[in-house]
Parts: C-alpha cells; structure tokens; sequence
C-alpha cells in the first residue's frame, strides 16, 4: 500500500510538472519537441525503476551507504524542481478556471450563443515555474559536488561569570557527525582534519555519529582521523548512529560487537570515549568537568544517556560542560538538572544540509523538528551549542548547510 500511494503522488506530481514542459516546448518552435517530452519521461521511469529495485530487493535495509546517498541525491534532483514548479502552475490554473467559469456564467446570463473557451497555458508562467524550479536544481548540484566539503570554521566566544579564572581564554574544538560511511573523497576530509587541527584549541571533542551505522566504515579513515591532535587530549561520545540501529543484523550478538567495535574505534583514533562518566580537566590548579552521556533523544530515539550517573560525585558549584549528541536532550534534561552545566556540545540535526544561512537571516527545514537546530542558544545562563556536522547523511552533499569545525573560546565575565 506504501508502494502505491508513493507511485500514484510521485506521478501526480510528474504530470503537472510536465505541463510547463510541454507549454514551453511547443511554444518555442523547437525541431523535434518530441525528444524532449519523451526525455522527460524516460529518465523519470527510470529513476523510478532504480528506487523500486533497491526498495524490492533490500537495499535501503542494509542503511545508508555511498550507493543509497546517490540515489537518494538523484531523486532529490528530479522531485524537488517539480515541487517548485507546482504554485505558478497551479495559480495560473485557478485564473483560467475562475475566467472560464465566469465567462460561462455571463454566457448563461445574456444568452450569447459564442462558446467560451478554457484559455491556454502561456509560456511566461511556464518559463516562470521552470525558473523557480532551477534554484533548487543547481544548489543541489553544487551542494553535491562542491558543498558537501566546504568546511566553515565558526568560532564562537562564549562569557561566564563562574568560569575557573585558570580557565579564561580556554579553547575547544567540536567536531560532530563525521559519517565516515558516506565519505567519497580522501583529500577533502584529510584537508578537514588538518583545518581542526590548525585552529590550535586545548581540547577536541567530538559528539557523536563516528560512522552510519558499520565499525567497518571507519577502516579507511583510520589514519585520517587519528591525526587530530591537542594538548589537553582528545574526548568523545556516542551517536544514535553508532549502535547501529539502522541496519538489520542476522542476530543480536553480531549487533552488540559491533558496537563494541565502534567504542574501540574511538581509542585507536586516539579519543577517550565517555559513556555516561566524566573527566576532570586540570589547569593552574582549577578544575572543569567534562561530561560525557551517550545518546539521549526525544521521541523515536533511543535513550542509553544517564546524565545522573555521568554528573554523580560533582559538586553543585563546578563549572561543567556535558557531551550530549542530541540538542533535544538539554531542554528536555539538562536545563533542570540539579548539577549546573554551564555548556552542552550537540550535534545530531546536520541543519538537515539544506537550508538559508545569510547575514541576518537563517532557515532550515531542521527548525520545524528542532527547537534548537544550528549555532549557539542561551536560557538561564546556561549555554547549548549545536554543531552542523563533519560529514554528511543520506543527500550526499550540502546545501547553504555546510560543514562545520566549531571553535569555542570560554571567557569569564
């Protein structure tokens, strides 16, 4: 039933959309407009004959991997310009409909006997619909082949009057969803890590979604990602993704090792992973807290973080900053927690990579799901910064969503 309600919208779509390639091509006097029209529908068919095949077969059960991503990029490419297509093309319907009628209502009324007829589509709303639909193809386009590596280093100064006076001036480094399953480029990502690397912070952290869902992703990264380096060492926690819930396994026990698999990942690049615990880091005999939880996430995801056990033994005047891969677990946990946390690293929401981010201006369909979905958000005094990811997820590339390497400056106030 899914199958078929998914075939008859996706070919609802297909057919209005195609309306303003028909207008345009028979109205421009091309030489054989045939080929156009038939091109239109051999490469939808097509594309269609690939997602049933995966989708028939188990493919898209096996999780997201560098096939499934490119698919999933295609069908971005053919859908979401018909999309867009759809309001000019469904505007100019409404005026020929509501003319038409009021003509034969006229008709009716004076009793002229000349017929009223349905006016045409012009060419302008279908050069118009065509036009709007370009915006989105092209930032695909780019977000596919130039997008997906365009590293942002965001640095972000963050003031706190309880900040340990050794510690002002102190640096981090988050890096978030790395996704080495979906990773295609060597150079690009070893230029990433070098980029982190070069901003010199006294920690690294990293919050989460080291792979997509296999320990085995990581074997070509390996010496990659164990190049990143600080002083104060390096600390890390677990995403939803790397219990690999989205996959199906022929048998528990195969599931447990490679979780266990991912965990000793995480030391071989060099991390110190927490799993519900802390670490004190030490500077001219002042102390903060490193909390580390592993995934904690509102609804459909799963909740193994226990922000008790990770905060037991902390007293209520420490400065702490909390490791938490989903920004939904500081409302929803953190905020109230009776152990102050001054600073939560997320991640998780990738802004979706797509969306707006311009001077003044920012949106991402993220925003719908997530409160907190991009950047820094401040409530009582207490900070949440949400990393846009290292990597990328299903859409292999970016769009004005790109990649980020956080830099964050704790300064007392």
């Amino acid at each position: 039933m899914r199958i078929l309600i998914f075939l008859t919208i996706w070919l609802l779509i297909d057919l209005y959309s195609f309306q303003a390639i028909k207008t345009l091509v028979y109205k421009s006097n091309l030489t054989n407009p045939s080929i156009y029209l038939w091109s239109f529908w051999i490469i939808d068919i097509l594309l269609v004959f690939i997602l049933f095949y995966y989708g028939f077969t188990g493919r898209f059960a096996a999780g997201p991997n560098k096939h499934v991503n490119w698919i999933l990029a295609l069908s971005m490419l053919s859908m979401l310009p018909k999309l867009i297509t759809i309001p000019p093309l469904l505007i100019e319907d409404i005026i020929r409909t509501c003319t038409y009628l009021y003509g034969k209502v006229a008709q009716f009324i004076t009793s002229k006997s000349e017929v009223v007829h349905f006016a045409k589509r012009r060419k302008f709303v279908s050069q118009l619909a065509l036009g709007l639909a370009s915006i989105p193809f092209l930032g695909l386009i780019h977000g596919v082949i130039k997008g997906k590596y365009k590293y942002q280093v965001r640095r972000v100064q963050l003031k706190f009057n309880d900040l340990p006076e050794a510690f002002n001036g102190f640096k981090l480094t988050q890096l978030s969803d790395i996704h080495a399953g979906s990773f295609d480029d060597r150079e690009q990502v070893k230029r990433g890590v070098q980029l982190a690397n070069a901003q010199k912070s006294d920690v690294i952290v990293f919050t989460g979604d080291l792979v997509n869902n296999l320990a085995t992703e990581m074997d070509e990264w390996l010496d990659v990602f164990d190049k990143l380096d600080a002083p104060m060492g390096k600390f890390s926690i677990l995403g939803n993704h790397d219990y690999g819930d989205y996959v199906q396994w022929p048998s528990e026990k195969a599931k447990a090792a490679n979780l266990d698999q991912v965990k000793a990942v995480h030391k071989e690049i060099g991390f110190n992973l927490l799993l519900n615990e802390r670490i004190t880091l030490e500077k001219d005999g002042e102390i903060i807290h490193l909390i580390g939880v592993e995934n904690w996430g509102k609804n459909r995801f799963v909740k193994h973080g226990d922000l008790d056990a990770a905060t037991q033994g902390i007293p209520t005047d420490s400065f702490s900053i909390l490791l938490s891969h989903d920004p939904s677990h500081w409302e929803a946990k953190v905020l109230d927690h009776p152990i102050p946390i001054q600073l939560t690293l997320s991640g998780h929401t990738h802004g979706m990579q797509f969306g707006v981010e311009i001077p003044g201006f920012r949106w991402s369909p993220s925003q719908y799901i997530y409160p907190q979905w991009a950047g820094a958000y401040e409530r009582e005094k207490k900070y949440l910064y949400v990393n846009r990811g290292f990597g990328f997820l299903g859409l292999p590339g970016r769009v004005g969503i790109f990649p980020e390497i956080t830099v964050i400056e704790l300064v007392k106030s």
